[in-house]
């Protein structure tokens, strides 16, 4: 995807690891000068770090997507150290307690929307106010599967990322006309993290869920980055209000 997004600035949340890391260092690949967050201030500077060893551009600003001065801030200092704001990455997230609702506590319920649902919120709210002034831009919220779907184990998280694909349709109607794309994709099993996190202790069933998978492996941060590359770039010049499943079916 090299000089897909030459000259263009892009912010990615939650780059300190995982499907925001790999965003990020699809970004650099594609052109962009990047603009990397993160709560986690090692994996947010090991982020930048890797961008800079391969010969591109970025900066790396602590942030909490809940925080909505932290969130303003951090568009500000985009804008001031790059001059502008092409592409927005709201990938941010947080899984939560795997149970049933019965077995999950209502703080849970409170975090994992606070996180996962708010923080989109006010990424959005600042990205969209720099785009509007400057003429455009496109946005890709990070949803899931378990947003088109849901997941049993998983009820917090699996509202939260209803609520992320019910935003990203909501503004992207709003704000078409204005020049700016706003689009979800929806990930499968990924592996990162917090796949193995859901799978702890269960071998078999991460086997198993493997083998059940459309083309019987999971998927990889770098392929879910590659589509968020697309997204942000003039090859999707038409594509908005859309939540995209990658490596699931609705």
């Amino acid at each position: 995807m090299s000089g897909l997004l030459d000259g263009k600035v892009a912010l990615v949340t939650g780059a300190g690891a995982g499907i925001g890391r790999a965003s990020a260092l699809a970004f650099a690949a594609a052109g962009a000068r990047v603009v990397v967050t993160d709560i986690d201030v090692a994996g947010g500077e090991e982020t930048v770090a890797l961008i800079t060893r391969a010969g591109a551009e970025a900066i790396f600003v602590r942030v909490d997507v809940t925080d909505a001065d932290e969130v303003n801030a951090l568009v500000a200092q985009a804008v001031s150290h790059f001059g502008r704001l092409d592409c927005a990455h709201n990938n941010a997230g947080v899984l939560g307690t795997i149970a049933p609702i019965l077995d999950s506590p209502d703080e849970n319920f409170d975090w994992v929307m606070d996180v996962n649902v708010k923080g989109v919120w006010l990424c959005l709210k600042a990205e969209i106010r720099q785009m509007v002034s400057q003429g455009g831009g496109a946005i890709v919220n990070t949803a899931s599967s378990a947003g088109l779907k849901g997941s049993p184990a998983l009820p917090a998280y699996s509202a939260s990322k209803h609520a992320v694909i019910g935003l990203t349709k909501s503004v992207a109607l709003a704000y078409a006309r204005d020049g700016i794309r706003v689009n979800a994709v929806c990930p499968g099993y990924v592996d990162t993290a917090l796949l193995d996190r859901l799978f702890a202790g269960e071998p078999e069933r991460k086997e198993s869920e493997r083998l059940g998978t459309l083309q019987g492996r999971f998927g990889t941060p770098e392929e879910i980055a590659a589509t968020v590359v697309w997204l942000c770039s003039d090859a999707a010049s038409l594509m908005t209000a859309h939540a995209l499943p990658v490596g699931t079916i609705t």
